[in-house]
């Protein structure tokens, strides 16, 4: 019996996976026991992904326990996966995890648990807080460089949407294997700020654009990279429509932000705990290369 459990938290970076195994997995699978259905009312998952924190992936990777999916996505004691929509038996779950052997030994410093209880907690808002919105979607002037809105072409639940992240999307490259600033021309950053991961983007060759004041260029298409300081980097992309949509990690592109908003300028859009606007930058087609 084993367990891989995913902490979902980032956008560009992989995220943090622990692994479990006989009788810790044993001890888990025994804590995820559905104890009731949800009932109409109680939070829901939002109904777009998120930047930020968004639960846990739990995939049992061998024998799958009776009465258990093989993938379960877990927030704040509530399960969902294949006809599955239920309370946890142990509430706590998440506590659990972080508590853990597993956890010390994904060596990202003494901070990230704070981190990411923090981030739970800012999650656990947003799902109190869903409410069905009409999105309202601005008339503006088209950019004819961009590319176009194709949400179903990322989303296929496969290798386009797991292995590609939001610097693929942004770019408009697909690659299978996250793409991380810097790495196709030797010169990964070193760090998760602005100035390390915007000179690393520059080295696969898009152009910094610092004034391009959220409009449209002559050529190529226009992206925005910001960064939630010490932690990980987001990018968005301007489209033809002019809205701008970008795609959090592994999970579904979206043309929302964190509110539910359609995003006409992402330096407004609410970018979860992704705080540092960085810069406008420029890709020109057939003249970058990510990996």
């Amino acid at each position: 019996m084993s367990l891989r459990i995913t902490i979902d938290i980032f956008s560009g970076r992989e995220n943090p996976v622990i692994e479990l195994s006989g009788k810790e997995a044993k001890a888990a699978l025994s804590q995820l026991h559905p104890e009731r259905k949800l009932e109409k009312g109680e939070p829901a998952l939002p109904p777009e992904p998120t930047l930020g924190y968004r639960g846990l992936i739990i995939e049992q990777t061998d024998k799958i326990a009776r009465g258990l999916p093989q993938v379960i996505r877990l927030a704040h004691g509530d399960m969902f996966g294949e006809g599955l929509m239920h309370r946890a038996a142990d509430e706590t779950f998440e506590d659990f995890i972080i508590a853990g052997k597993g956890f010390e030994k994904l060596e990202l410093g003494d901070d990230f648990a704070t981190y990411l209880q923090q981030e739970m907690g800012r999650f656990r808002e947003v799902r109190r807080d869903i409410k069905p919105i009409d999105v309202v979607v601005p008339i503006l002037k088209g950019c004819p460089c961009g590319p176009l809105y194709e949400p179903a072409w990322w989303n296929d639940g496969g290798s386009k949407q797991h292995g590609n992240n939001c610097y693929n999307y942004a770019s408009n490259y697909r690659t299978d294997t996250f793409a991380q600033p810097g790495r196709a021309a030797g010169a990964m950053y070193a760090a998760l700020s602005c100035a390390a991961v915007k000179p690393a983007a520059v080295a696969d060759c898009l152009i910094d654009s610092p004034k391009a004041n959220n409009k449209c260029p002559a050529e190529g298409h226009l992206v925005a990279l910001v960064v939630a300081p010490g932690w990980d980097f987001h990018w968005y992309r301007k489209g033809k429509n002019s809205l701008w949509s970008h795609k959090p990690g592994s999970t579904a592109v979206t043309s929302l932000d964190n509110s539910g908003h359609a995003i006409a300028d992402p330096r407004t859009a609410n970018r979860g705990p992704y705080t540092d606007f960085c810069t406008f930058m420029v890709v020109k087609h057939g003249h970058i290369k990510i990996n």
